[in-house]
């Protein structure tokens, strides 16, 4: 057909092998997590299976004694497959006493559980309390509805064929804000607080002034116009800073009291690296936490070789067989090698790090912490910059001085009026203790901020210094004036 011709294209595609897809995913993987990969690739593998012969501070395989008895060698995967020398991944810290296994814990009713139990205490009839129900549902782990009432009864017509009014609703919703505890349901912050400042046991003078507040001037409180305030409902400096004390006590997520044992706030840190300094030398360790050492089941490798030895009177079956048991080899090789290169990947770029800030992992002095990138590491490393971020991604190093995130040792840099190259995190740790040491009536503006920090020797500009207490969680100095 004319316009039709072959022609041969040259391309350049970079492809990732599933070995070293496997061994991304594991780098990303924090100890604890490691750990649970670990026990479910064990699970899905009978290839692979825990080596409780390995004890910590046993001499490395390099200079290992050999066995007295070809029986008590362990047969591994690369012996009757690759002819490589044998690997045995390392990395247990228990006694032949210590007990593996996971303790159980019980979880109490969750948040909407127990407002459900609270509305079956209720006398409604069955279309009410099912209404209520959807209404719980509709109840966000803060405790808040954030749907309209409209939008729900809307919801309700179309999807379940159930015809409500919107004033129906509405009295349904009082029902469930009476529920435990207080401020549940509600829409807003603002109602949220009324809630609770309404059921107050005592209406005192104070709780009173409160609710004006609140309901009236919510606005002018949210913005800290403190003058418009007195001057409206008439009361001095003191009434209002007990009306502030007041508010202070409130809880603005009322379902947040409900704290879920799943939930990862409430699960503590495991350190993925300790720090000792050993003769005034750095000594970086892995945490091998309940990480198991892994080894190639004898029982598959011998299976392996003995059809091996037999292949021409091999049945169908068999033959399956032996592809089974090959494919299972190959994977927990491949599961075995891609740990070990992990483990080498993350102790070269933690030891990496150490080097760069050396000064502060000795002193763990702020002050000490250079200015550092990814890019900083990766060169050292010879590691490529993706390697080196998923390294410092969700882990954590054990110091003398406290617990900290990888990523904390990371920070952009900018030089001082000297010349000399300073840490952004030491200007941000100025900045905090300018705001923390403040007149809490007149706080300091960005401006002023600025000019502070220049007279110290960092002359930023003042929308760095804004983008620097932004980070930092700091509010703007309106919002930060107290009475």
């Amino acid at each position: 057909m004319p316009g039709q011709k072959l022609s041969i294209q040259q391309r350049l595609l970079q492809k990732l092998s599933p070995q070293q897809i496997q061994m991304i995913k594991l780098l990303e993987l924090p100890t604890i997590q490691l750990e649970q990969r670990i026990k479910n690739e064990m699970e899905e593998n009978p290839v692979l299976e825990v080596d409780d012969n390995h004890r910590e501070g046993e001499q490395n395989e390099d200079n290992a004694p050999e066995p007295k008895d070809e029986s008590e060698k362990d047969i591994s995967l690369d012996e009757y497959i690759n002819d490589e020398p044998s690997y045995k991944y390392k990395a247990n810290n228990y006694s032949k006493d210590d007990k593996r296994e996971d303790i159980p814990f019980s979880i109490g009713a969750t948040f909407h559980e127990s407002l459900s139990e609270q509305l079956g205490l209720v006398k409604l009839d069955e279309k009410k309390k099912m209404l209520a129900e959807y209404i719980i549902g509709n109840i966000d782990e803060d405790g808040y509805l954030r749907r309209e009432i409209e939008a729900m009864v809307d919801d309700l017509a179309f999807s379940q064929n159930i015809e409500v009014s919107d004033e129906e609703m509405m009295n349904l919703l009082k029902v469930v804000q009476e529920f435990d505890p207080p401020g549940i349901g509600a829409r807003n912050l603002r109602e949220c607080l009324l809630l609770q400042l309404k059921r107050k046991k005592y209406l005192t003078e104070v709780v009173e002034n409160t609710i004006n507040v609140v309901e009236n001037y919510f606005e002018e409180f949210s913005k800290k116009h403190y003058d418009k305030i007195m001057q409206r409902l008439d009361i001095d400096e003191e009434e209002l800073r007990d009306v502030i004390e007041e508010i202070i006590h409130l809880n603005p997520k009322p379902g947040g009291s409900y704290s879920n044992p799943l939930n990862k706030a409430n699960q503590a840190i495991v350190p993925d690296f300790t720090m000792d300094i050993v003769d005034g030398e750095i000594q970086v360790f892995l945490t091998r936490g309940n990480i198991p050492d892994l080894r190639v089941s004898s029982h598959y490798a011998n299976m392996l070789k003995s059809y091996n030895e037999n292949k021409k009177n091999q049945s169908k079956s068999q033959k399956d067989a032996v592809y089974f048991v090959k494919q299972k080899l190959d994977t927990a090789k491949w599961f075995i090698d891609a740990i070990k290169q992990r483990h080498q990947t993350l102790l070269l770029s933690m030891n990496a790090i150490v080097e760069y800030q050396h000064d502060y992992f000795i002193e763990g002095d702020e002050g000490k912490l250079r200015p550092m990138i990814l890019k900083d590491i990766a060169e050292k490393t010879g590691l490529d910059i993706s390697t080196i971020s998923r390294v410092s991604n969700s882990k954590y190093i054990q110091t003398h001085f406290g617990i900290y995130a990888l990523k904390y040792f990371f920070s952009e840099g900018m030089q001082d009026e000297s010349g000399e190259e300073v840490s952004t995190r030491k200007i941000k740790n100025i900045l905090q203790d300018v705001v923390d040491s403040e007149d809490k009536k007149k706080p300091i503006t960005d401006e002023k901020l600025a000019a502070l920090l220049k007279e110290k020797g960092f002359p930023i500009a003042r929308r760095t210094v804004a983008k620097y207490r932004e980070q930092l969680n700091i509010q703007v100095a309106r919002l930060r004036k107290v009475l």
